[in-house]
């Protein structure tokens, strides 16, 4: 019994997988992020709900400089194998956003959406550990 518990929770490939997943998120984040600063990626034309919506979140003025921010320094942290844990729980908000944007407004570009949302999702259930003395009652 005493050998299960000592065992790590990710087996070597396990986490030699998990590694070249956060590094993939890495740089996806940081791409995106200097896209926010940087414009280099065309943008498609939204619905017009959706353009409307997003209209409103660049009228606020900050909205997009701090989402391009919480990328580059996600992407920065998961890169450097740095505060994952933290990374992962305070980027998670804005990329539920994201898909949720694409599920009400432009289902065509979900694709992208989700699979980041799933990669931050997988990150934070292999960092489980870290959560637990905040989850526990």
């Amino acid at each position: 019994m005493s050998q299960v518990l000592n065992q790590p929770l990710l087996p070597i490939a396990t986490a030699k997988v998990s590694t070249g997943i956060r590094l993939f998120f890495a740089l996806g984040l940081i791409a995106f992020g200097l896209n926010k600063f940087l414009h280099f990626m065309p943008q498609p034309v939204p619905p017009a709900e959706g353009g409307a919506f997003l209209g409103a979140l660049a009228g606020a003025g900050y909205i997009f400089t701090i989402a391009g921010f919480v990328y580059l320094l996600a992407g920065v942290s998961f890169l450097s194998n740095k505060f994952v844990p933290l990374m992962a729980v305070v980027l998670f908000p804005i990329l539920l956003n994201a898909f949720l944007y694409h599920a009400r407004f432009d289902l065509a570009g979900i694709a992208p959406a989700a699979v980041f949302l799933g990669l931050n999702i997988f990150i934070l259930l292999i960092h489980k550990p870290a959560y637990n003395a905040l989850l526990r009652s």
